[in-house]
């Protein structure tokens, strides 16, 4: 027990100065030569060339052979842009999504990926007075949802099947898709058309349409949706509520920088809404 003890000490310790090199390098703009380093973290340089290789092997660091000076690498650049992702993400697609309600009629939901369902993240309520809500911050199955169903058609049949071994497909009304046999169908149609919808799976009489939001590897992380009434959005009006969403998830994306797969962008399509609500 005392030797697993001494070794598991030994890992924290390397993890410690491995990001005290890191915190070191992301403070200086011009990088840092070996010396610079394993003085500034009180190590050895044999130990802190140990350490800095480990970190370039991972991309967490790179070394510039003109000016021997070591640096931040993009690994770090992209694992830090994950939380500021999803910290300023919401932020930034407000004002879409007001655009959105405005031209739809409709509230306006946003959602992101936490493990094996979607939370909803931010909200603009519609100005009818009847209207969906959905408290933001409260999560929902995947399965049953259209936000949770346009992510789970981007992920891989191995990523899906771990999803419903997980949290399982409960029926909720009798439009929820309680098979992974017709999941899978339905994941495909999601794909072809571009939009998914959930059509009175989560509550009876609710409609919802999602989109996707695409990050800068062309991942889907996150999906815009509009609830209501399946009295306003009838089928009828499926097809042309769907390009509404479709191009407001485009506008995030296209905002934040995110680069959607050339299989799903549509060169030469607005990102601006029609003036008029559809009727």
């Amino acid at each position: 027990m005392e030797k697993q003890c001494v070794k598991e000490s030994g890992s924290v310790q390397s993890i410690h100065r491995a990001l005290s090199i890191l915190e070191r390098l992301s403070a200086s703009d011009e990088g840092l030569t070996l010396k610079e380093v394993a003085a500034q973290v009180s190590l050895p340089p044999s130990s802190a060339h140990r350490i800095l290789t480990t970190l370039q092997r991972q991309r967490f660091v790179r070394f510039d052979q003109a000016t021997m000076c070591w640096s931040i690498g993009v690994q770090a650049f992209l694992v830090g842009n994950a939380f500021s992702r999803s910290r300023d993400m919401v932020a930034l697609s407000i004002p879409f999504m007001r655009r959105l309600m405005l031209a739809s009629g409709e509230t306006v939901n946003f959602f992101m990926l936490d493990g094996s369902e979607v939370v909803c993240m931010a909200q603009v309520q519609s100005q009818q007075m009847v209207r969906a809500i959905s408290r933001p911050g409260g999560g929902a199955e995947m399965h049953r949802s259209a936000a949770g169903k346009m992510i789970l058609a981007h992920m891989s049949d191995e990523e899906v099947a771990a999803i419903i071994t997980r949290k399982g497909m409960a029926r909720y009304t009798d439009h929820t898709i309680t098979t992974q046999e017709a999941l899978i169908q339905e994941l495909a149609r999601i794909r072809e058309r571009g939009f998914s919808v959930d059509n009175e799976e989560f509550f009876t009489g609710l409609r919802c349409i999602a989109a996707p939001i695409y990050d800068e590897t062309g991942s889907v992380y996150a999906a815009v949706s509009i609830a209501g009434p399946t009295s306003r959005i009838t089928e009828a009006r499926t097809q042309a509520m769907g390009e509404l969403v479709e191009i407001c998830a485009r506008s995030i994306t296209s905002e934040f920088g995110g680069s959607p797969t050339a299989s799903k962008s549509r060169p030469g399509h607005s990102l601006h809404y029609p003036t008029a609500r559809l009727s």
